[in-house]
């Protein structure tokens, strides 16, 4: 929450950031007991990264994390709020003007042999190519493909901040790059390096069951465990693209395995709440899908990018992905594919509120589903199954403002889930609570919500945490009654252990 404009603390009478909600500034809010930050947590490598490219966000978790403090510790330093101190961290808000970064940053106690590295200028050369990197009015060449990737997983692009990479790449800019790889003509990656190391079917098929592990884990663990390994997992394959030998078969191939790993990474990434992060990797994503000639796997690209749309963005870009991603499978026997892809279409036009156009694709959705998997659909769709259609189902009906149907959605998705897919069932019973007390069913609801506490120790999810967020949300306007009043003891007690 941000305070008014042209506020002064109400001791010292200084002006107060608009991001701090309390009646006094920083310094005054201090007490006695005030933690303090020590200097050895300013001095890695990781933290002056991010300084140096304001990524404000990433620098609070690190420091935090190396001080051994809490989010509470920290609002203590800065007046922020916890909530906006979580959202900043993960990535979901972002600290903009002077007075607000320099509050921020004077409560963390940042040396001032450090401030130097805040007006250290991004290459304009550098910034220049990552930007034709990712033109999607420029060719699709496989060149562009591996330098838009390299600087999505480096964090090169973030470093571009000023806002420019995002806004080139929202609203119509983000379309014409969707419908792009449609269009686009495919790209040559066959390899004219003499020097590197041969790429072989074997060890593409090595580098394959790497990708295919990590997206097994990703369901029961979550994806905060697997990002950066993930990431250390694209680059290998990256490196193989830029120095590796290999024919234009074997490229398309190396394309693929790099294009799947691309995918997942930048899944693991939105899923631990860094979102822009995500975004970048999964336009480079995109492209190596392109390259590798596949039409699932554009399509499997797109589909992400579209939960990217109705999750943190644009609604409308969830509905153009998906769209034109089953069009790009149109010749395709992927009846799996095709109900997945209908059913973040069905997510967009519910959060645009087009409940007609939501309940016709997931109708399509469950009748694609019904017919079973069809020869073309893709291994890595493993998970799609009625249960999933009906849960998604019931995430429609809850954007919708149909809590009750929702409630029914979810208890018929319920027992589709294998045991292992910890943090899948941890995300569709959590909204299965939160419908079911917003459908004024409180004893279920809090029942249901136990269960998901009991499920949530040591998965690592953004997202989870977000519906972790509502479910208890919804608790407290009813905490007067006994079965939630304890769901928001528990619950508390959880969230503060998830966020230390």
């Amino acid at each position: 929450m941000s305070g008014g404009p042209g506020r002064s603390c109400v001791r010292c009478g200084l002006p107060i950031s608009r991001y701090n909600p309390d009646t006094r500034c920083f310094t005054c809010a201090r007490t006695d007991a005030t933690p303090t930050i020590p200097d050895r947590a300013w001095r890695d490598e990781e933290v002056h990264r991010a300084l140096a490219a304001w990524e404000f966000g990433t620098v609070v978790r690190l420091v935090r994390r190396r001080s051994g403090l809490s989010q509470k510790a920290v609002r203590e330093l800065t007046g922020l709020t916890q909530g906006f101190i979580s959202d900043v961290e993960r990535g979901l808000k972002q600290i903009n003007g002077r007075e607000a970064i320099i509050d921020l940053l004077t409560g963390l106690g940042l040396p001032a042999d450090l401030r130097p590295l805040l007006l250290a200028p991004f290459a304009q050369a550098e910034s220049q190519r990552l930007v034709e990197a990712i033109d999607p009015a420029l060719p699709w060449t496989a060149a562009r493909m591996v330098t838009s990737l390299e600087a999505a997983v480096g964090g090169a692009m973030n470093g571009l901040n000023r806002r420019s990479v995002i806004a080139a790449l929202g609203g119509a800019g983000l379309m014409q790059y969707i419908l792009q790889a449609a269009v686009a003509p495919p790209e040559a990656v066959a390899s004219t390096a003499r020097n590197g190391i041969s790429v072989s079917e074997q060890l593409l098929t090595s580098l394959q069951s790497t990708t295919d592990a990590l997206r097994q884990a990703d369901a029961s663990h979550g994806s905060g465990n697997l990002a950066r390994s993930a990431a250390a997992h694209l680059k290998v394959l990256l490196r193989l693209l830029k120095e590796g030998h290999f024919n234009e078969a074997i490229g398309r191939r190396l394309a693929a395995v790099t294009a799947d790993t691309a995918i997942q990474t930048g899944w693991y990434h939105f899923d631990s709440g860094a979102h822009t992060a995500a975004h970048n990797i999964l336009l480079g994503a995109l492209r190596a899908a392109h390259a590798s000639g596949d039409s699932r796997l554009r399509a499997g690209a797109l589909s992400f990018i579209a939960i990217h749309g109705y999750s943190a963005s644009d609604p409308r870009d969830a509905v153009t992905a998906a769209r034109t991603a089953r069009q790009v499978i149109a010749d395709q026997d992927a009846p799996a594919l095709h109900a997945m892809l209908l059913t973040r279409q069905a997510r967009g036009h519910a959060r645009l509120r087009e409940d007609r156009q939501a309940r016709i694709a997931l109708e399509e959705a469950q009748a694609l589903c019904a017919r079973g998997r069809g020869e073309d659909d893709p291994h890595w769709l493993y998970w799609i199954n009625p249960g999933e259609i009906m849960g998604q189902t019931g995430s429609c009906l809850l954007d919708l403002g149909r809590p009750d149907q929702a409630a029914q959605a979810f208890a018929d998705a319920r027992n589709a889930f294998s045991p292992d897919e910890i943090r899948t069932r941890a995300q569709f019973l959590s909204r299965a609570a939160t419908a079911q007390m917003r459908a004024g069913d409180v004893d279920a609801g809090s029942a249901t919500g136990h269960e998901v506490l009991a499920l949530v120790s040591g998965v690592r999810s953004a997202r989870l945490d977000d519906n972790l967020d509502a479910m208890l949300a919804e608790a407290r306007r009813y905490s007067s009654a006994a079965p939630a009043q304890e769901l928001l003891e528990r619950g508390q007690a959880v969230m503060e252990e998830r966020a230390a």
